[in-house]
This record gives C-alpha cells, sequence and structure tokens, in this order.
C-alpha cells in the first residue's frame, strides 16, 4: 500500500516522553506491513510540561499526505490548543480532525485503522470506539 495515500496521526501530550511512547506502542502493534505516519508532540518547545501550538503544527505537516490527519490529544489544554489551530486554519493542514478519543487506546485504534488504508472517518470511529472497551 503507498504510504502517500495513509491518514496521518499526530498524539499530543503535556509530556514528550509520554507522546514519544504512546506513538512507539501504537506503531508497534500495528504488525508487519505498512504503517502510517505518526509523530508525537509532547510538552513545551523548551522540554517542559505543556502544548505547543508549533510543535504541534510541525508534526501535523510532518505527517500529512494528503489523506488527513487526526489529532488526538490526553489533557484538556491539549484540546484547546488544537481546537485553536484549528480556528485559525492555516497552521494545520486540510482536512485535520480532532478526535475524541482515550489517549492510548484510541491512539493504538487510530494507528492500525490508519496502517489499514482507512479514510480519515473511519480512522476517527475506530479511534472514538476505544471509549467502549471495557477492561472488566
Amino acid at each position: 500500500m503507498d504510504d502517500e495515500k495513509l491518514v496521518g496521526v499526530v498524539l499530543v501530550s503535556h509530556s514528550a516522553a509520554v507522546a514519544e511512547a504512546v506513538a512507539a506502542l501504537a506503531t508497534g502493534l500495528t504488525g508487519s506491513g505498512a504503517t502510517a505516519p505518526v509523530a508525537p508532540a509532547g510538552g513545551t518547545g523548551d522540554g517542559g510540561l505543556g502544548t505547543s501550538a508549533e510543535l504541534i503544527a510541525a508534526a501535523a505537516a510532518r505527517v500529512d499526505r494528503g489523506a488527513g490527519v487526526a489529532v488526538l490529544t490526553d489533557l484538556g489544554s491539549a484540546v484547546l490548543t488544537v481546537k485553536t489551530l484549528l480556528a485559525e486554519g492555516d497552521e494545520l493542514p486540510p482536512d485535520t480532525a480532532l478526535v475524541d478519543a482515550p489517549f492510548v487506546e484510541g491512539a493504538v485504534a487510530a494507528v492500525v485503522a490508519a496502517s489499514a488504508g482507512a479514510a480519515l472517518a473511519e480512522v476517527r470511529a475506530a479511534a472514538t470506539e476505544a471509549y467502549d472497551y471495557r477492561k472488566v
């Protein structure tokens, strides 16, 4: 499958280490074959805890292959930062979507679906369905 047509996934966390670890987990669980482009966008530009609009925009640009970009976030201010970028309209690639999903489980579902060639709407749906995963 041509990775040029795969949906990209951006994982936004208040911690660079958390974003990188979730990205590694999600890509590691895709199995063999094509893996959708995934980029962590964690922490602030100076390495602290928080979120950075610049890091998020750069990550989205790195994973954009023209099929859309799914953005998953961990905590409230990360959501607000992504919503602000979406409202500005020129900082993120076209067809970028904020996905309402649990961060870890949703990231795995999104990356697996995107790697299988799912469209952006299907990637969003797969990630959102992770809310239904019960552990007991």
